[in-house]
């Protein structure tokens, strides 16, 4: 039985980004552009007589605010929003208030350092034949509780230089996966964890402001050189590669960049067998969200090391690829909804930490 098309709603103000977007859409013969729209009231009319699969939707917007355009859509439709945005710092910053609203990625504009119109076409196709066809529900709510109080003294006891890494990889839907994930960790958290998230150039910064001030843990855009230390969560900057040295007496991590692996750059692939070579045991991995197969060898690596590793299940994913993939390839221990991987992470790095004070407190005693 044949397919019917994706029915795809184009929502720019701009008549030249419409008919951009539209012709790219339509030249793909999986997908068929139902409608545009120029203003939000035209986009919430024409999301409601159309019912589309999927909707792109530009944030700066005339007349309604595109944010609350987008609460609306998610509030009315489970159609997939993708943002479609300006390489700009207002627009990072729309972008990621987007991500944690609903919205379950983004592609930025061509322009100074997003890339041309064929790189935007190609990401733009991939991505809305990765989500069409999902009911999206957004992650559960989460709540900030000590954060506020818990960050003061973290910058004050200036934390140790971790012994254990956690890698995580992730892509589409994993800003809002990463807002309800990192907020729930302990600040004591007893390793340092190293985040690759597939977002355009320039939107990993703003992403790291926003997860540092939901969060008791301290998160920020990862620096080359910088040492890692518990309790704080390093974001790969996008278009580099990020990779960890297990150096004395602390660890770091090392930027660079060179061609895409796995398709990415940063590549999770990347990260994972770093982490796996050197911290071996006391490693943990996790793949979230996202489409593809960035993360599955390196996760199988940590996991041959001896490391930990988690993955995602299917119901709690946007797209079920990254950890569809890992799975088949044996590389993952335990699969689990995303409400429970807070937890889990935080299980898998305490018993390394008590094991070796166990073992140094045999040492003391002979």
């Amino acid at each position: 039985m044949e397919r019917r098309p994706i029915r795809a709603l184009v929502v720019d103000d701009s008549a030249t980004m419409r008919k951009t977007l539209s012709t790219i859409l339509s030249r793909d013969p999986g997908i068929e552009v139902v409608a545009t729209a120029v203003d939000g009231l035209a986009a919430l009319r024409k999301l409601a007589r159309f019912r589309p699969d999927v909707v792109t939707l530009d944030l700066e917007m005339p007349g309604m605010d595109g944010l609350d355009v987008l609460r609306e859509m998610v509030a009315q439709s489970e159609a997939p929003v993708l943002v479609v945005s300006a390489y700009t710092p207002r627009g990072a910053d729309l972008t990621v208030t987007a991500l944690s609203l609903g919205a379950v990625d983004a592609v930025a504009k061509p322009g100074p350092g997003g890339g041309g119109v064929e790189a935007m076409a190609s990401e733009l196709l991939a991505k809305v034949h990765a989500v069409a066809g999902r009911r999206w529900r957004r992650p559960p709510t989460w709540r900030i509780t000590d954060a506020a109080a818990v960050k003061p003294l973290r910058r004050i006891l200036h934390p140790a230089a971790a012994r254990t890494v956690v890698a995580v990889g992730v892509s589409t839907g994993g800003p809002a996966a990463l807002n309800f994930l990192i907020p729930r960790l302990p600040a004591e958290l007893p390793a340092a964890m190293v985040v690759v998230q597939h977002m355009p150039v320039g939107f990993t910064e703003m992403l790291a402001q926003r997860l540092n001030q939901a969060s008791a843990v301290q998160v920020r855009e990862a620096r080359d050189g910088e040492p890692l230390r518990n309790g704080t969560v390093l974001i790969a900057p996008a278009g580099r590669h990020i990779r960890v040295r297990h150096l004395e007496p602390e660890p770091i991590v090392l930027l660079g960049g060179g061609p895409a692996v796995s398709g990415h750059c940063p590549s999770a692939d990347v990260l994972f067998h770093s982490v796996a070579a050197e911290f071996g045991r006391r490693s943990v991995g996790v793949l979230l969200t996202g489409m593809g197969e960035d993360g599955a060898s390196g996760l199988l690596a940590v996991r041959r090391m001896g490391g930990r590793t988690l993955a995602q299940d299917e119901e709690s994913s946007v797209v079920f690829g990254m950890p569809k993939a890992a799975i088949l390839r044996g590389a993952v221990e335990q699969v689990l909804p995303l409400e429970r991987m807070p937890d889990a992470i935080t299980a898998a790095t305490y018993p390394l930490e008590t094991a070796v004070m166990s073992l140094a407190g045999a040492r003391e005693a002979l």
